[in-house]
């Protein structure tokens, strides 16, 4: 059984396809194990509670130094003991010392086709403004590992979604979660359960 902690900072939808997916089938044999947000308004933690999840919130305004926030973090998540952390919506820059430690175990999802609109300052709406003020016919969502960098991990899964004439910021954003954020997300969850994808060695499993 594969236990994922998910990680977010908002509404959930990217949360609400895993869970819808886990229902349905579409992906076996996994468990989420918690849903854990830096923000303790984020509606995501509501749809968790609504499964039975573990809600948890662990916010950096509560720590006197970033510092303090990053290792309270990766302490919290390494007690939870996951096999994969799954970043969806999160806006939180995972510290070095989790990407350390969870080599290869976590996987983010992001709303472009990686290497275009990516990297420091493109996250929601603002890589979808980029996308329309670049001219681009062709746009999409990439699933990745997260490494040291930004968007820069090695990447597992990509999907091309067209933009379509009177496409607004909004309207494109929509789509893009639609015909491929909340398909590749699942999926690649999936085939990391099936092992057709492989985890790298956490340090507490070595």
């Amino acid at each position: 059984m594969l236990k994922v902690l998910v990680m977010v900072s908002g509404g959930g939808t990217n949360l609400q396809a895993i869970l819808d997916a886990v229902d349905s089938g579409k992906i076996a044999n996994t468990e989420i194990i918690g849903v854990l947000s830096n923000n303790p308004n984020a509606y995501a933690l509501e749809r968790a509670k609504k499964h039975g999840i573990p809600a948890l919130v662990l916010s950096p305004k509560s720590f006197a130094t970033r510092a303090e926030f990053n290792e309270a973090l990766t302490e919290k998540v390494s007690s939870m003991h996951p096999d994969l952390v799954v970043l969806a919506g999160c806006l939180v820059k995972i510290p070095e010392q989790m990407v350390q430690k969870f080599r290869n175990r976590i996987i983010n999802i992001h709303p472009a086709l990686i290497p275009s609109f990516c990297g420091v300052g493109y996250y929601g709406l603002k890589v979808h403004e980029a996308a329309l003020k670049r001219g681009v016919k062709v746009t999409g969502a990439t699933v990745h590992f997260v490494d040291e960098g930004t968007d820069s991990g090695p990447i597992l899964m990509q999907k091309a979604v067209d933009v379509l004439p009177g496409d607004t910021p909004e309207i494109l954003q929509r789509r893009v979660m639609e015909q491929a954020e909340w398909v590749i997300l699942p999926e690649t969850i999936n085939r990391i359960a099936r092992g057709e994808i492989r985890l790298g060695e956490s340090e507490d499993r070595r």
